[in-house]
């Protein structure tokens, strides 16, 4: 008698999880497309790039999220080439994992934030580096030019005459980089606060000192 063949029909649960995937893995590349390539509205990707990866996470664990992202990757590296593509894990892949596990497990916001922030300014530092290699030109340069020039106007404001080093300038370029991604990523905390219920994967409360922030409805 003939071998019956067995039975490969999705359940629905792993057909939802299977359209999930593709469809977040899919929005993440459209947005880093976009970064990369529109000379506009690069601050509104910049902060919606790591939200789709985590609301997968939140609605179907690390499992499928990781999945998401290696989708995401191999589909920017046929889009953009093998150095280019990747460069979305550094920080957004990365930090759509660690937000996505923060946020599914409930746990404190000044957790996730510090270590968001963290993520966020090595990712940062990475992308430096490897775009750097890219336009044969050390970027990072630009950077600590940004941080000289800031610290001339601290030292003019305080009537400070001291020459200023170079490790100082080196210290105050990384602490420019830590503090913008303090603030984006407090900023996703608040826009998952607010559009993740309406998708019927909600994150934790805020701390009460961070409530008085994030804790609007302009939807």
């Amino acid at each position: 008698m003939p071998r019956s063949r067995p039975d490969r029909t999705l359940s629905r649960r792993q057909a939802r999880q299977l359209m999930d995937t593709a469809y977040l893995a899919a929005a993440t590349g459209l947005l880093w497309l976009a970064l990369y390539y529109l000379p506009v509205g690069s601050p509104l990707f910049r902060l919606a790039l790591p939200l789709p990866l985590a609301l997968l996470q939140l609605r179907h664990g690390w499992r499928c999220a990781l999945e998401g992202l290696v989708v995401t990757a191999l589909l920017l590296v046929a889009l953009m080439g093998p150095i280019r593509g990747p460069l979305v894990l550094f920080p957004y892949g990365l930090l759509a994992l660690w937000l996505g596990w923060c946020w599914h497990r409930r746990t404190s916001w000044w957790l996730s934030w510090l270590v968001g922030s963290l993520i966020g300014t090595a990712g940062f530092l990475v992308r430096v580096a490897v775009l750097s290699v890219l336009v044969g030109e050390n970027l990072w340069v630009l950077i600590t030019t940004a941080a000289a020039g800031l610290l001339e106007k601290l030292a003019g404001l305080v009537n400070l005459a001291a020459a200023i080093e170079l490790s100082q300038v080196q210290v105050a370029a990384v602490l420019l980089v830590w503090v913008q991604n303090v603030i984006v990523v407090l900023a996703l905390h608040a826009v998952a606060y607010w559009i993740f219920p309406r998708l019927q994967a909600p994150i934790s409360e805020p701390p009460a000192a961070l409530r008085a922030l994030v804790a609007l409805d302009p939807l």
